[in-house]
C-alpha cells in the first residue's frame, strides 16, 4: 500500500514523479518536464503547483516563462509535511474522543444500543460487540485495518487471510509482553498478516473494506461496555486516515529500529538531503556504480520503489532526525 501512504500525506505518484526529476535536474523546462513524464501541461503543473504548497519547492522565477521550480531537500521538506499531517490527525483524534464521550454518556442514560445520528450506532454488551465484529469480518471482501491496543481484542484473522482478504494491523508495544501473543502474530504474518508495532497507539480501530469502521470499548468489554460502529462516509474519511498514519511510523514486528545498519542509514540520510548519485558516490568513497547498487538495495529493504517513497518513510519513522 505504498501509493496509499504517499497519498495520507498530501501527495501521490504525480507529484513524486515530478519531485524526483526536478531533485536529478532532468529537463531544461516544463514542457521538456511534460514530454519527459509523458503528462499533459496542465496535469504537470498541477503537481508542481502541489509540490510548491506542500513545501517541496520554491516557486520558479516569474520572469522567466516555463522556468521550473527550485526542489527543496527532500528531509527538510518531509519533515515539515508530515509534521502538518500530524496536527491534522491530532485533531481527529480529538473529535473521535470527544464522539466515544457523546456515546458513552448515550449509553448511560438508555443503557440500550441505538443510533446517535451521524451514521454512528452504538453497540452494547460483550456478546452484542462480539456478534457485531464476526458479522462485519464475515462481510470483508478486500482489507480489513486493524489499531490494537489494551485491552486487547482478539480477531479471527486467520480466517479472513484463508479467504484472501488482506489484513494490516497495528499492535501497541505493549502487546508483545504476551510471549503467546508474539508468537500468534509471527505465526499469522507467516500466512500472509502484516504487522507493526508502535510505542503509543491513540485508539482500538478495525476497518472493513475503508467503508465502515468499529471502534472497540476503551476498557474492558463487560456488561455495559459500548463500542461504536461508524459508516458515514465523512467520518470513515477521519478515521482511515488516523490507521494510515499510525501504519506508517510504526516498525515491522521483529525489525526494532527498521532493521537499518549504520552504512544503510548514512546512505539514507544523503539521498534525503537531496545528493545525486555521483555526489553520494564521493561522500562513501566508491564508484558510481556500486552506489546506485547500493541505493537500489536500501530501496528494496524499505519496500520502496523511489527515493521520495524510501526518505518518506523514513523521516516518519524518525530515522532521519538525528
Amino acid at each position: 500500500m505504498i501509493q496509499g501512504e504517499l497519498t495520507t500525506l498530501g501527495l501521490g505518484r504525480t507529484e513524486e514523479r515530478a519531485y524526483e526529476a526536478l531533485l536529478r535536474e532532468q529537463a531544461d523546462g516544463a514542457d521538456d518536464l511534460a514530454r519527459l513524464l509523458d503528462l499533459p501541461r496542465e496535469r504537470l503543473d498541477a503537481a508542481l503547483d502541489r509540490l510548491v504548497e506542500h513545501g517541496f519547492a520554491r516557486p520558479p522565477d516569474p520572469a522567466h516563462e516555463g522556468c521550473l521550480p527550485h526542489p527543496a531537500a527532500p528531509a527538510a521538506a518531509l519533515r515539515t509535511l508530515i509534521h502538518r499531517r500530524q496536527a491534522e490527525l491530532h485533531l481527529k483524534s480529538a473529535e473521535l474522543a470527544r464522539l466515544r464521550m457523546a456515546a458513552d454518556r448515550l449509553v448511560g442514560d438508555f443503557g440500550e444500543p441505538r443510533a446517535s445520528g451521524a451514521g454512528v450506532e452504538v453497540v452494547t454488551g460483550r456478546r452484542a460487540i462480539a456478534a457485531r465484529v464476526e458479522g462485519l469480518l464475515a462481510a470483508a471482501e478486500r482489507e480489513v485495518v486493524i489499531l490494537d491496543r489494551p485491552p486487547f481484542t482478539s480477531p479471527d484473522v486467520g480466517a479472513l487471510l484463508a479467504r484472501g482478504v488482506k489484513v494490516r494491523a497495528v499492535l501497541d508495544r505493549a502487546g508483545l509482553a504476551d510471549p503467546a501473543r508474539t508468537r500468534a502474530l509471527a505465526c499469522l504474518a507467516g500466512r500472509g498478516l502484516r504487522v507493526r508495532v508502535a510505542g503509543d497507539v491513540p485508539a482500538k480501530l478495525l476497518a472493513v473494506d475503508r467503508r465502515i469502521t468499529l471502534l472497540p470499548p476503551t476498557e474492558a468489554a463487560g456488561p455495559r461496555a459500548s463500542a461504536l460502529v461508524v459508516g458515514d462516509g465523512l467520518l470513515c474519511g477521519a478515521l482511515v486516515p488516523l490507521f494510515e498514519a499510525v501504519w506508517e511510523r510504526a516498525t515491522p514486528l521483529g525489525g526494532g529500529d527498521g532493521g537499518l545498519r549504520g552504512p544503510q542509514r548514512e546512505l539514507l540520510a544523503l539521498l534525503a538531503a537531496g545528493l545525486k548519485d555521483e555526489a553520494i558516490a564521493r561522500r562513501l568513497g566508491v564508484h558510481v556504480h556500486t552506489a546506485r547498487r547500493r541505493i537500489s538495495r536500501l530501496l528494496e529493504s524499505l519496500d520502496a520503489r523511489t527515493r521520495f517513497q524510501a526518505g518518506a518513510r523514513a523521516s516518519s519513522r524518525g530515522w532521519l532526525d538525528s
